[in-house]
């Protein structure tokens, strides 16, 4: 009885989450032929080939940078999930009930990935997926983020989806000068702008793993500001203040 009510007391000022962190990762696979932008090795370019790609399947693509982190355990992979999913991928932290589920969408279809992660940034999803005998709702993710070229300066979306049910999600938005292209989209969804960019940036998931990191730990959205503009200056040695103005948070 004594343990119980300890284990109430300890969920109730926040020191237990019996709720499952369940983080979605959208990635729009880089690819000279159909995005504009500055054209990188044909190896790492080419949206069709995850493998090698250079925001998925390279060193510091997400599939590779998470798969190679002390904190994270790869639990699954699947190729081929539709016509514009090349492969997803789901990780589960060493330590918390927490799950990434990374979708690598083809490169040409970067249109595709950005409308579905509007509609998951606004709570108007509805697939489920079961791993290793947990089922995970894909509407319950707390996080919603996008990795990639930013599609909204080559195309626009004729609607954003309005937000659905009184959850507000946070939203990781890694593209360039992200918070100018994606800003009325984010207000639509009713999302929290958790970390975006305000300038010409390298979507590389060290960025993306220092914000989680941050996020995990229930920071503000002040010290997942600074520790992804300390991960960018540890990778790019750009400076740190220069980082540090090309990220944001909040409105």
């Amino acid at each position: 009885m004594k343990k119980l009510l300890l284990i109430l007391f300890l969920l109730q000022i926040g020191f237990l989450n019996a709720e499952t962190k369940i983080i979605h990762v959208f990635v729009a696979l880089c690819d000279n032929d159909s995005q504009g932008i500055v054209p990188v090795p044909k190896k790492i370019g080419n949206g069709n080939d995850p493998d090698n790609n250079l925001y998925w399947g390279c060193g510091y693509g997400v599939r590779t940078f998470f798969k190679n982190s002390a904190e994270w355990k790869l639990i699954s992979k699947r190729k081929a999930v539709s016509a514009i999913i090349l492969e997803r991928i789901i990780f589960k932290h060493i330590t918390q009930d927490a799950y990434i589920i990374a979708d690598g969408y083809k490169g040409d279809k970067i249109k595709n990935c950005n409308e579905n992660f509007f509609n998951s940034a606004a709570g108007n999803v509805s697939d489920t997926i079961m791993v290793k005998g947990k089922t995970l709702n894909f509407n319950a993710a707390q996080l919603v983020c996008y990795v990639g070229h930013d599609g909204l300066m080559d195309f626009t979306l004729e609607t954003y989806p309005a937000k659905k049910g009184t959850d507000k999600k946070d939203v990781i938005i890694l593209a360039c000068a992200s918070r100018t292209f994606y800003k009325e989209g984010i207000k639509s969804a009713g999302a929290n702008p958790l970390l975006w960019t305000t300038n010409l940036m390298c979507p590389e998931a060290y960025t993306l793993k220092a914000a989680i990191d941050g996020w995990l730990l229930n920071e503000t959205g002040t010290q997942i500001h600074l520790r992804a503009a300390e991960a960018y200056n540890q990778y790019l040695k750009c400076g740190l203040k220069g980082a540090k103005n090309l990220f944001a948070t909040g409105w």
